[in-house]
Order: C-alpha cells, then sequence, then structure tokens
C-alpha cells in the first residue's frame, strides 16, 4: 500500500517538475525474476527506478540510511533492505537472492554509489542475476535531476548471460563488464536523442 502511494507521489513529481519519460518499458517482464541494473548519478535515482513500473521493485540501501528514524521505517516498508558497505554483506546477499528466487524484481546500481563518470561495476549484480537465475534489464537514466529539464529513463533489451557461471571470477567479470557495456550503450545511444 505504501509503496503504491509512494509510487504516485513520485510519478506526479518526476512528470510535473522533471519531465520523466520512460522508454522500453515493454522489456520488463511483468512476472517472475528481474534485476533491473542502472547507472546511478543521485539519490532520486532508486524511486526513478521504479516509478514507470507496475511491479514493486525491492532495493539494497546502505545499512546507514535505517538508522535515521522516519526515514529507516519509511524504505523498509516500501521493500528496501539493508546491506553493509564496504565488504560483503552474507545476509544482504542470501535475502536478495531469495527475493529473487521468489520472483521478485530487484533494483542494482552494479556502480555500488553514486558515481558520475560512468565507472566500472562491481560484480554483485551479475552474482545476484545468475545465482537465482534471474533475467537482467539494462536501465540508463539520462538527465541532471534540474527542475523543468527533461529526464529519460531507458529500460534496455533483457541481456542473456547464460555464457557466465556464477562460481566464476573471471565469469563474473566478464558479465558485468556486458551489463555496465549495455548500460553504457543505451546511455550514449539516448542522450543524443
Amino acid at each position: 500500500m505504501l509503496y503504491r502511494i509512494g509510487r504516485a507521489l513520485f510519478r506526479f513529481i518526476f512528470t510535473l517538475f522533471f519531465r520523466m519519460r520512460a522508454l522500453g518499458m515493454e522489456n520488463v517482464p511483468t512476472h517472475g525474476a528481474v534485476v533491473l541494473c542502472g547507472n546511478h548519478t543521485s539519490l532520486l535515482d532508486p524511486p526513478l527506478l521504479g516509478t514507470p513500473l507496475k511491479r514493486m521493485v525491492h532495493f539494497m540501501a546502505k545499512a546507514e540510511l535505517f538508522d535515521i528514524p522516519v526515514l529507516g521505517s519509511i524504505i523498509s516498508r516500501v521493500g528496501a533492505f539493508p546491506v553493509k558497505r564496504g565488504g560483503v554483506s552474507r545476509e544482504s546477499i542470501r535475502l536478495a537472492v531469495q527475493l529473487l528466487r521468489d520472483g521478485n524484481m530487484l533494483g542494482v546500481f552494479p556502480e555500488g554509489s553514486r558515481n558520475n563518470a560512468g565507472g566500472m561495476g562491481k560484480k554483485g549484480a551479475a552474482s545476484l542475476a545468475l545465482k537465482s537465475g534471474a533475467t537482467v534489464v539494462p536501465v540508463a537514466i539520462i538527465g541532471n535531476y534540474s527542475l523543468f529539464r527533461s529526464m529519460t529513463i531507458v529500460y534496455g533489451k533483457p541481456l542473456d548471460l547464460s555464457a557466465y557461471a556464477a562460481a566464476s571470477s573471471e565469469d563474473l567479470e566478464q558479465a558485468t563488464e556486458a551489463i555496465m557495456k549495455e548500460i553504457r550503450r543505451l546511455h550514449t545511444a539516448y542522450s543524443k536523442g
């Protein structure tokens, strides 16, 4: 309930103040496990990633946010769960894989944190997708959240990662690079249009 209210509120804000445009929504499966992998430049990226979609999107959020009295309660209720930064959080990974195995959608920013330079991706998104068998949908967020300027979110075609193995570090690196390459390609292709 709170998720739907929040999504409607963000849809209103993003459409009115940021002229949100969503492209490629037909590329996002309507059921089953999905990992949405997007570039990350702003605190507003998580709600923007999920706002155009009808399905609920779960997110990992840095653990410190859950310690903020009102914010922690709200983000927990809208499907976010904590992850400790700077190391492997086995509990967060276990929860993410279970959410995916249960057929949910997870939003992940492979860069790990906000990055304006289009940096290297971390292996977590690829690992989660390969361990759970989830479909990976690359997403490009284009724009800088300036009032009354256009923001575009592009959902790309699902990536085929079946050639990669979750247990192989080299495969995880290659799968991560494939994801990041497609995010960059979408960003470049739609930034010009």
